[in-house]
């Protein structure tokens, strides 16, 4: 890292902007000043919101003041932090927002509540009301809430009871992050090294069969030492959520879960469904996986190396990378390669890694700047991928608030990841569309064939061990762990086929996979790549309006209807169904490429 710049040593150019936002420290600390003004302006509605649909226009109005103003201080104090993390004066302004967010939050949560104490007959007449039409749908989402909505004295004890709820996702985090010690295992070069969460993914892809076989078990072998432990731990994170569907009036805990979206429970359970209707053509490509390798039969510490091993290393400068992923995106049509122009003429992306930046990547920003990039760009192809995804986030959020006002800006977590895919399914077929070189494009393949391995196949895996272990925890079934484990080995052994033996270590990963505790988040990875599998087949074909209509929807309908309109309907099998046929024809394309150049 000793020759790394400093970001205030980077040239200008390959930074961000963030003047749009603030031009100084010193306005930044003005708007702040300011909070305090918004947040009285706001609490005075407090006991009000039913004297008159006047009253209430002008409390969603100062909320929406409000919030609008925390999130513009609350974006540029952590942008200013990301790009120097050493930077005293941007982690202080990052601590005091941060506190003045929660003292925020405690001091307008009774907002909802009111709302909902609006008499049945009152809060109809509002709801119709011409004065409150732009608020209807917040209206209506809050009407369908109001049956799983308690008494105040009741949402006041779950609410005080919310931190409790979480201590089993709490106590797993310091476990998993803190206190599980890794055996060391020999590397390539034959050297001891420990073992960790951060180097367990590339000794999985290393081409050496016992590193990975050791990495395996080792890590494995760990979480099994303490199975009885993280068996307690996710029953009672099972047993919270079904608690609380119970007391809202819900029928199962994954009817609470998809509630917040109005997600039917039928997108869940149809992926579900279709995924294991494609297993015929997901098969084989553990079959060829074996026959690449020389094995007989895989095992799961098999399935994460590349089968492409000869791939001229390429690196790429910035100029190159923005005209790859330019080149990607022209499909998309006129606007969005004009509006996305402004990401790099405009300075929305802070490019170089430096000194004391924030590792990783994202795309960030608010209602009142630009939708910010941070990348830590060294040139690799998995870099220029990044910026496609990121990019994809940053005009997705560029649509949106170009289209829609404040309050409906900020679109549902479910459709978040599905213009970044959507890039990145673009680039790759951009960059197949461009090479002629054989190797090159089977690693291409490969890795795409990875990408819906892990991200469709996988995760749809784990939404099933979800759904049993909450249906089985409402049928009063103790999650012990050797349930836990014969479960899992059955599962598992159903999503992979006969070309891959059950390495006896597997049955223990139900107990590292953080995302049990989220509460049926993972099923949203299967579907972001279903949407984007889907939506690259019609804008391969011209048909772009569809999609931009998608970006420029923010929140202003239900999330489903939204992608329903623009020809993704998840209530039918048809998207994930697109996925497993983008699959078979990959797994087809890497056949024929790897057999013509002799591979």
């Amino acid at each position: 890292m000793a020759d790394l710049l400093k970001h205030s040593q980077v040239d200008e150019s390959m930074t961000w902007d963030l003047t749009d936002l603030y031009p100084d420290a010193k306005a930044w600390e003005d708007d702040f000043k300011r909070l305090d003004e918004a947040l009285a302006q706001f609490l005075k509605w407090q006991g009000h919101l039913g004297d008159s649909p006047e009253s209430l226009l002008a409390a969603f109005k100062d909320s929406d003041a409000l919030g609008r103003l925390e999130e513009k201080l609350y974006t540029y104090a952590h942008l200013r932090k990301d790009e120097d993390t050493t930077d005293s004066n941007a982690g202080g302004r990052c601590s005091r927002i941060e506190a003045k967010a929660a003292e925020i939050s405690g001091q307008t949560a009774w907002f909802d509540p009111e709302l909902m104490q609006i008499p049945v007959e009152k809060f109809e007449q509002f709801r119709n009301d011409p004065i409150l039409a732009f608020y209807k749908r917040t209206l209506d989402e809050t009407e369908r809430e109001r049956p799983h909505t308690l008494s105040s004295a009741e949402e006041r004890i779950l609410g005080m009871s919310s931190d409790v709820f979480g201590t089993s996702h709490r106590v797993f985090s310091l476990l998993n992050d803190a206190d599980l010690k890794f055996p060391k295992i020999k590397n390539e070069e034959g050297k001891r090294v420990t073992l960790s969460h951060g180097t367990y993914r590339k000794y999985m892809e290393s081409s050496n069969r016992d590193v990975r076989r050791a990495a395996f078990r080792g890590l494995h072998k760990t979480f099994g030492d303490f199975r009885n432990t993280f068996a307690n731990l996710l029953e009672s994170t099972v047993k919270a959520n079904c608690l609380s569907a119970k007391l809202r009036h819900y029928p199962d805990a994954l009817s609470a879960a998809l509630a917040g979206a109005n997600i039917p429970v039928e997108v869940y359970r149809t992926l579900i469904k279709t995924v294991r209707a494609s297993f015929p053509s997901y098969y084989p490509y553990f079959a060829y996986r074996a026959e690449r390798m020389g094995l007989e039969q895989l095992e799961m510490f098999d399935i994460q190396n590349s089968i492409v091993t000869e791939v001229p290393e390429r690196k790429y400068s910035w100029q190159e990378a923005t005209e790859l992923v330019t080149a990607a995106c022209r499909p998309l049509g006129e606007e969005y390669q004009r509006e996305m122009r402004h990401a790099f003429t405009d300075r929305w992306i802070d490019i170089p890694e430096c000194k004391g930046k924030r590792s990783g990547a994202y795309s960030w920003g608010c209602y009142d700047s630009n939708p910010y990039m941070l990348l830590n760009f060294n040139g690799t192809l998995d870099d220029v991928s990044t910026l496609a995804h990121e990019l994809g986030h940053s005009m997705h959020s560029y649509f949106s608030h170009k289209n829609q006002e404040y309050h409906y800006a900020s679109y549902h977590i479910f459709a978040a990841e599905i213009a970044s895919t959507t890039n990145e399914l673009l680039l790759h077929h951009s960059l197949m569309q461009s090479s002629t070189d054989p190797a090159f494009r089977a690693y291409l393949l490969n890795n795409l064939l990875d990408t819906i391995r892990g991200t469709f196949y996988r995760q749809t895996m784990f939404a099933e061990f979800e759904l049993m272990l909450h249906e089985k925890c409402e049928a009063g079934e103790p999650l012990t762990a050797d349930l836990l484990c014969e479960e899992y080995m059955a599962l598992n052994a159903a999503y992979h086929g006969p070309a891959v033996a059950q390495t006896p270590e597997v049955r223990f990963e139900w107990a590292r996979i953080p995302h049990f505790h989220y509460g049926f988040y993972v099923y949203q990875y299967a579907t972001g790549i279903s949407a984007a599998a889907a939506f690259v087949r019609k804008i391969l074909a011209g048909e772009t309006e569809p999609y931009l209509n998608f970006l420029k929807a923010g929140d202003s309908r239900d999330v489903m209807d939204i992608m329903k309109d623009a020809g993704v309907d998840f209530t039918t099998p048809a998207p994930a169904e697109a996925t497993a046929t983008l699959f078979a024809e990959t797994l087809s394309q890497l056949k024929t490429t790897l057999s013509a150049c002799g591979k």
